[in-house]
This record gives C-alpha cells, sequence and structure tokens, in this order.
C-alpha cells in the first residue's frame, strides 16, 4: 500500500490517520502542492482530479478521501472506523460529512490561491475568510457534540468522524481560530493526540515537512 499526499493536506492527513489506526503497513509518497506535482500528466493519467491523496493498493488506485475511507473500512473491516449500531454509525457520518462537505471545499488550497491571485486578497483577509466558514460549521459542530454528551472520542474509541476532525482542526489552528468556547471539539483533539496512531499521522512527523526536525 502505498499514500500519495502532502504533509499539510487535510485529506491525505485524513487517509493517514485511518491507515494508523487500523495498523496497516504503507509507504508514504510526498506529492508537492506548492509545486502543482499533483497536476502534472504523471499524476492526472492515475488521478484526473489531480488531487491528494491517491491511495495505490492491491494494483489499484483509490482517489476522494471520503470514499477512500468507506473502501479501506469494507477492505479492511478489523479496527472498524464505523463501528456499532446503525443510529451510531449514522451520527458519525453526520459529523463527520458536515466536515468534509462543509469546510474543505471553500478552505482548500486551490480556493486560497484563487483569491489572492484573481482577486488580489491579501493573508489577513483570506484568514477572515477561513474563519468565517469555520465557525459556519464548527459551531454546530461543537453544539451537536453538546447534545450527544461526548467524552474523550464521538464514541468508546476514534473513528470516521475523529479522523476528519483532527486534520480540520490543525488547520484551524493554523489560520488563527479561536477554539475557546468548543471545550468538546478541544478535549478530543487532545486525546486523540495522545494516541500514537494520530502522532504518526500527524503533519509535523511527515518526511516531506520542510520544519520536520
Amino acid at each position: 500500500m502505498r499514500l500519495h499526499g502532502y504533509y499539510r493536506s487535510s485529506t491525505s492527513y485524513r487517509l493517514r490517520i485511518a491507515v494508523e489506526l487500523k495498523g496497516l503497513d504503507y509507504e508514504y509518497v510526498p506529492v508537492n502542492l506548492l509545486e502543482s506535482e499533483q497536476k502534472g500528466a504523471a499524476f492526472t493519467s492515475r488521478n484526473p482530479f489531480g488531487s491528494v491523496p491517491l491511495l495505490e493498493a492491491g494494483g489499484k488506485d483509490y482517489v476522494q478521501s471520503m470514499a477512500q475511507l468507506e473502501w479501506l473500512d469494507e477492505a479492511y473491516p478489523e479496527r472498524p472506523l464505523l463501528g456499532g449500531d446503525i443510529e451510531d454509525r449514522y451520527v458519525a457520518r453526520e459529523l463527520a460529512y458536515a466536515i468534509a462537505t462543509e469546510l474543505h471545499a471553500p478552505l482548500n488550497l486551490p480556493v486560497l490561491k484563487y483569491l489572492a491571485n484573481e482577486y488580489g486578497k491579501s493573508q489577513d483577509e483570506i484568514g477572515v475568510w477561513y474563519r468565517h466558514w469555520l465557525a459556519r460549521t464548527l459551531d454546530p459542530l461543537e453544539a451537536r457534540l453538546a447534545q450527544l454528551g461526548t467524552g474523550d472520542f464521538l464514541f468508546e474509541r476514534p473513528g470516521l468522524f475523529e479522523v476528519c476532525l483532527l486534520p480540520q482542526v490543525y488547520n484551524a489552528q493554523r489560520f488563527g481560530f479561536d477554539f475557546a468556547d468548543k471545550p468538546h471539539i478541544t478535549r478530543i483533539e487532545q486525546a486523540c493526540l495522545a494516541l500514537p496512531p494520530f502522532q504518526r499521522a500527524h503533519p509535523d512527523n511527515q518526511p516531506d515537512n520542510p520544519e520536520r526536525t
């Protein structure tokens, strides 16, 4: 199994967490988004979307992170990302898809570059944009977690929701989003970061992180 990704890409981070939680052996293959390697002919011949991550397994290429996560759970059912009964699986999907569908599209790198290059927005103005859309989803997400009465994780152990949450929190922190009024999200993030699979998947620990020591 080979995972083609970028250390700071939230979707790549999702896949790293998932394969680590499942205890799968994989090779990490860096793709430099800042140099648009994912848009080159060699990459798009395998993934026409020109995006990361690309998961290579069993001689096949899999793309689009949410579909990849569902495939992983079916192909490697031990240590499921979606466990419990139908209602538990629904709740996990509800919260994970809120992050994946409402936040990723307006906050990914091509959009931020477009704001800067086509509209001349400064980094400060882009930060305002970023935090606005974060609040639109993370505020109700925090309220939903309060309704559910969660502990350290959504359920007994991390799964699909945490796989999607941690990368988004990481990126939100980079853009100065204030989590002071989000104790449930903060508690879950801290509990996850204490676990070795999340530590191994963290952007700080990836070989393509230029600040890695």
